[in-house]
């Protein structure tokens, strides 16, 4: 009798006992900060935030160079090589384009440096000088990165711009900064054409492709980026290294209301940011594959490059159109760029996982019968083991179900993949653990932002919590302060709550030719230190680490990183007849947002009639799928006459009887919106237009 009760309470012991120490375990202590009063924390093993994680190294070529002599023979670029374009067309008439591509074909670090060296003699043999900007304005490929590298050893000022930026916003990019030379690729270069004639300073285009259009701008001189290296090569020029305060990118978001703001970083500042994360991930080195394929534009792509670089591993680069063999650009029967890298490390935002997760659903339930059961069981099992239970499947059991059910799935991505990094945008706590059982990887969750150059907080290797973004990074403090507006105060309990600021050596300079903002979200203590005011809402939970609860402003960022204005949207779907209030609400967890739409009696009641609809009472009628219907197409008119995004326009809408007034409590009495006094009234029916 003794033997079986000790295999009872022998594993409820150890499963309490794990449980435990993972609560008590501090990830984030408190710490005492200057500037406004809040709630702080630190990284619980560092006192102070990191600067650089080496010795005499303060700017990135210095450690680029450093790099490269020391891992010279080992591999570090690929590029996959094109075998054949085809166009494909479907029994509809639409075409698409289908790639096959070989083997990845690498640089190794040595030759990385040398074609680095080339590119940045080059740059000044065309005429490019220090003081003058060079914008980069194409997707994320070799020559991007060595673009770049090349700029960094003149000192030179990059600016970097999304390759899928509209001409407005482009225009206005590239004119702010003064730029005066433009790398770009094929596809990029016909953008630059179209608006060429608007562009006030740009003097020279380097294409990153040997063949582009010969009808360029008379005005430009246009050169490819392999003749800009053989003239480099031929005629060498010392590297003028820069200093730490020096800018290293301009880089420009996305532009969430209205046009975009370029964020000024320094070296320094992404130096911090680069010492902090290879603190982060255990035994991050010269094994590991880096698979590249998100928007080097983009400041989490750029740092994550950056560590790779450090630590000597290797980065193969790809697109997210021919990411896995079933990817839209990738001919059938050849390999995705997964498949013939397989990458031990990859970054990824949350809609790919999510499109990871609803793809493996999809087909387990399409094969039904013993094969989902099996499935189901596993991943229950795992899913036990995973939240702490010591009767959930460990050792050889998980062995088990690993090569039985997990194995092809994890084919996915490639077999090797052993750490993910996700951010960009909120994850579901339901994706991270399907990634964390089917693909057998952590995923580390980060919070950053252009303003902080990527750096806030990040969640450590074995914290298998869901819902929170780690505690602070070894470079940055993390302070909450109240907003007693909102009802966000640090006194709350059981957690501390306000709005997040970010300080530390990665805190970037501010925006570029807009002191006005700068000052606005920027501030400086009476120690020195620089903070930036994000505007997100967060709480510190017990083991200081953070947890994103809300947003100050009705800004909210899709699932897919786009940033939809609430109250603009509100304000040109507000001239719609049918509309009497309109509350519009996204969710970062969905890729479309939705709209409660008070409707105006008088308006859709008259149109029913002459319609014939027949109905009892007004709040029946706008339960009616015709009426729905009708103010939609309303609303989507609307939409268009004031040039809305597709995003920015509400996917699906519930119709609402009842006005909203201050009597209600729904409005203010200025009849403002109480966005979230509405939310909680309509958390079913907002639930039920995302389900």
């Amino acid at each position: 009798m003794i033997p079986y009760a000790a295999g009872v309470i022998v594993p409820l012991a150890l499963t309490f006992w794990v449980q435990k120490s993972k609560k008590e375990k501090k990830r984030g202590v408190v710490v005492d900060v200057g500037g406004e009063p809040g709630y702080a924390i630190r990284n619980h093993r560092f006192t102070d935030p990191v600067s650089s994680h080496w010795e005499h190294i303060s700017t990135l070529p210095e450690l680029f160079e450093i790099s490269c002599n020391a891992h010279s023979d080992r591999v570090f670029l690929g590029t996959r090589k094109l075998i054949s374009r085809e166009i494909e067309t479907s029994e509809d008439g639409k075409t698409f384009e289908k790639l096959h591509l070989g083997d990845y074909e690498w640089l190794t670090f040595g030759k990385t440096l040398e074609a680095v060296c080339d590119f940045a003699s080059g740059l000044v043999q065309i005429g490019h000088k220090t003081e003058e900007r060079v914008a980069i304005f194409a997707d994320t490929r070799e020559e991007w990165f060595i673009s770049l590298q090349g700029c960094f050893r003149r000192n030179v000022t990059v600016v970097t711009i999304y390759s899928s930026l509209g001409e407005e916003a482009l225009c206005h990019s590239l004119n702010e900064t003064e730029v005066t030379t433009v790398i770009c690729g094929n596809k990029e270069l016909k953008k630059l054409m179209d608006i060429s004639q608007q562009l006030e300073t740009v003097k020279r285009v380097i294409c990153m492709d040997d063949e582009f259009p010969s009808d360029v701008n008379s005005n430009w001189m246009a050169t490819s980026f392999t003749d800009v290296q053989k003239l480099g090569r031929e005629n060498p020029v010392d590297p003028n290294f820069p200093l730490s305060a020096d800018v290293a990118v301009i880089m420009y978001t996305s532009g969430s209301t209205g046009l975009p703001k370029g964020v000024m970083m320094t070296h320094g500042n992404v130096l911090a940011t680069v010492s902090a994360v290879m603190t982060i991930v255990p035994d991050l080195g010269k094994r590991d594959i880096y698979m590249a394929y998100l928007p080097l534009a983009h400041i989490l792509e750029l740092a994550a490059e950056s560590v790779m670089a450090t630590i000597g591993s290797a980065i193969g680069y790809g697109s997210p159109l021919t990411l896995t063999d079933t990817s839209n650009k990738i001919k059938k029967g050849t390999k995705g760029d997964v498949t013939a890298l397989k990458p031990t490390i990859m970054t990824a935002v949350p809609a790919i996982l999510d499109r990871v997760r609803d793809g493996v659903r999809k087909k387990v339930d399409a094969k039904g019968g013993l094969s989902k059961k099996l499935f189901d069981f596993a991943y229950a099992r795992r899913l036990s083991a995973i939240n702490g239970s010591w009767f959930g499947a460990w050792g050889l059991e998980k062995l088990l179900w690993d090569v039985l059910v997990f194995r092809k799935i994890r084919a996915v991505l490639g077999g090797q993949i052993r750490y993910l990094l996700s951010g960009g945008a909120p994850l579901s706590g339901d994706t991270q653990r399907f990634i964390n059982i089917c693909v057998g990887a952590p995923i580390g969750q980060g919070y950053g932002l252009t303003e902080t150059c990527a750096g806030g907080t990040f969640s450590e290797f074995e914290d298998t919590s869901v819902g929170r973004v780690g505690a602070p990074l070894p470079c940055s403090f993390v302070k909450l302060v109240d907003w007693a507006e909102g009802g966000y105060l640090t006194s709350d309990k059981p957690m501390p709550r306000g709005e997040i600021v970010i300080g530390g050596s990665n805190i970037t300079l501010g925006y570029f030719k807009n002191e006005e903002k700068t000052k606005e979200v920027y501030k400086v203590d009476e120690k020195g230190m620089r903070w930036f005011y994000t505007g997100d809402i967060g709480r510190f939970h017990p083991d200081g680490c953070l947890e994103i609860i809300d947003r100050k402003k009705d800004i909210v960022k899709l699932q897919h990183g786009e940033y939809v204005s609430l109250g603009k949207v509100e304000a040109a779907l507000s001239i719609s007849p049918y509309v009497e209030n309109i509350m519009v609400h996204a969710d970062s967890f969905y890729s479309y947002c939705v709209a409660l739409v008070v409707a105006s009696q008088h308006t859709v009641e008259g149109w029913a009639s002459k319609q014939g609809i027949d109905f009892a009472n007004f709040e029946e009628l706008c339960a009616k799928e015709q009426a729905v219907k009708e103010v939609y197409a309303s609303l989507v008119k609307a939409a268009k006459q004031s040039r809305l995004e597709k995003f920015e326009i509400p996917a699906k809408i519930k119709l609402l009887a009842s006005p909203w007034t201050p009597e209600s409590g729904l409005v203010t009495a200025a009849l403002k919106l109480k966005r979230d006094v509405i939310r909680r009234e309509f958390s079913e029916e907002l639930t039920k237009l995302y389900a």
